[in-house]
């Protein structure tokens, strides 16, 4: 369809049943309007409106149970959100793939060079070279289209906007010019290789993973190159939950030594025993040998090793209850997993900044509103950043106005978990 056929069509209602699916009922019109905004935007950057036109969305994602596991090899539960990048799409045939995202300059790439170029590194143009020569190196077309992407998934939120990113663009060249052929994992990690090798930031597959399956997800990460991957069909939607992540401020600049030393010190637990990571260490041997372990390397890497098989075993609780239909069972698996990332990883704030404590003043907020009813535990690498809490639908309002009264306006954004991965949006 043409640019105006497409608008034409979402202001007629006839998308709305997607907007359902992918954003929930009642978001229709909001969701009509961010569309419509997309492809104005689109038609006043690239001036032409004839053409096939195509919508796009990918997910941002959460971390659900298994906090600080996967490094070590170990189990993580995580979810596609309802927040998300969507893009409007056209082929060209200028050899050229141009990506205009709100608020950026154009990235734009010839498809005969997709060579690394140095000093694009550390630049979103790297990213769409990156996603175009993984697309190719998997065995897989590409071809030259132009996109003007919109993204609600905010940055540094521990949400993967950047996973989300990439995805998109994999799941645009899979259906343009592959028919969709592109399953979930390798455009996982096809837009691992683009994070990896042309953006040159390390990162693991969860992120990618997550998005690229869609709804909840069971990750074993045992044999580190193929993990185990299990969807969990779960109707979220119903259970009179929404899902709050509040950004509780604070910067992740100094905080590298603090990351690095969760896994360093889970790393020396298994080093203990001659292993590379806890994976290969029963939790039995820990146990027997707690002792000498503290005496060498200290309590905390004794206490960070027994979070890391209490979270794998959480994981396949808070599994178990998503496909027995226990929603409160799973919530008490979550809480379960906040606080032992509280009392025993103990990634809730930085030692070296003791008076900055947002995450812990932000678990206390949802301890005070929730009581008894809910989840909440810190989201993601912790230190500082962001909380998340299962919120029972009456309470949302009272739990947004306090938190926001302490971390700011739009500190908290409002979730739920998304049935489906990146699609082409109909």
């Amino acid at each position: 369809m043409t640019l105006f056929e497409m608008k034409k069509a979402i202001e007629d209602g006839a998308w709305n049943e997607q907007f359902v699916y992918l954003y929930g009922k009642g978001n229709e019109a909001a969701a009509a309007q961010r569309y419509l905004a997309a492809i104005d935007d689109f038609y006043a950057f690239f001036g032409y409106s004839e053409g096939d036109f195509f919508a796009f969305s990918a997910p941002g994602r959460t971390e659900l149970c298994g906090n600080h596991t996967d490094h070590n090899y170990g189990k993580v539960l995580a979810g596609a959100v309802d927040i998300d990048v969507i893009g409007i799409v056209c082929k060209n045939d200028s050899g050229k793939i141009r990506v205009k995202s709100k608020g950026h300059a154009i990235n734009e790439i010839e498809t005969s060079a997709l060579e690394i170029q140095e000093d694009e590194k550390g630049h979103s143009t790297a990213i769409l070279r990156g996603v175009a020569a993984g697309i190719k190196k998997f065995g897989y077309a590409i071809g030259s289209f132009d996109a003007y992407t919109v993204s609600n998934v905010p940055a540094g939120s521990g949400l993967s906007s950047s996973a989300a990113y990439e995805c998109l663009l994999g799941c645009i060249i899979s259906e343009l010019y592959n028919g969709g052929a592109v399953n979930n994992v390798e455009l996982a990690k096809i837009s691992q290789f683009a994070e990896n090798v042309y953006f040159d930031k390390p990162c693991g597959l969860m992120d990618q993973l997550t998005i690229a399956t869609g709804s909840a997800v069971k990750f074993d990460f045992k044999d580190i190159e193929n993990p185990s991957i299990e969807k969990l069909d779960f109707d979220f939607q119903s259970t009179g939950y929404a899902l709050c992540i509040t950004n509780t401020g604070g910067s992740h600049a100094d905080l590298t030594d603090d990351y690095a030393a969760v896994r360093g010190e889970m790393e020396g637990v298994a080093a203990f025993f001659g292993k590379k990571v806890l994976r290969e260490v029963e939790k039995e041997d820990v146990v027997k040998n707690i002792a000498k372990i503290r005496a060498k390397l200290g309590d905390r890497a004794v206490l960070r090793a027994m979070h890391f098989y209490g979270e794998n075993e959480k994981v396949e609780a808070a599994a178990a209850a998503l496909k027995a239909g226990d929603f409160e069972g799973f919530l008490e698996q979550i809480s379960a997993s906040g606080r032992s990332s509280y009392m025993y990883n103990q990634n809730v704030y930085s030692a070296k900044a003791p008076a900055q404590q947002g995450i812990s003043l932000g678990i206390n907020i949802a301890e005070r509103v929730l009581g008894k009813r809910g989840a909440f535990r810190v989201h993601g690498g912790g230190f500082a950043g962001t909380t998340q809490a299962f919120v029972p639908n009456e309470l949302v309002a009272e739990y947004k106005e306090a938190v926001e009264a302490v971390f700011g306006e739009g500190s908290c954004s409002v979730l739920s978990i998304r049935p489906c991965g990146p699609i082409k949006v109909i």
